[in-house]
């Protein structure tokens, strides 16, 4: 997958596509103008900008995007733990349990997920 750099309001502009997608340009406008202030032109160049980088594309003025919510997440939180982690999951789960003590139902989850993974590997 590319590597997409967003700010963080090309990042809000995606949520708002992904939650609402396919739509009109139009009524995408209309939202943005709601939730984000943003007058008319304000949309149109932020939506030229992401579908130059293929992140989103407006045809017949519909617009969806290229690259689905999970996938531009997943992605980016890799890129998170290659960054700061040296690519290091387990150096990125002990940094983040070491701030944020998880629950055990969420310590179940994880281990049922590390456990469907070892299964399926």
């Amino acid at each position: 997958m590319k590597d997409f750099e967003l700010g963080a309001i090309q990042e809000r502009f995606a949520d708002i596509v992904w939650a609402n997608e396919p739509i009109a340009s139009g009524d995408l406008a209309k939202i943005c103008e709601r939730e984000l202030s943003w007058k008319r032109p304000t949309t149109y160049t932020v939506l030229r900008k992401l579908c130059e980088k293929g992140l989103l594309q407006n045809k017949d003025g519909i617009v969806t995007s290229l690259v689905s919510h999970e996938e531009f997440y997943s992605a980016k939180s890799e890129q998170i733990i290659e960054d700061s982690y040296k690519g290091s999951l387990p150096a990125f789960i002990a940094a983040f349990i070491a701030k944020k003590n998880i629950s055990a139902d969420e310590a179940d989850e994880i281990q049922k997920m590390i456990d469907a993974f070892k299964k399926e590997g």
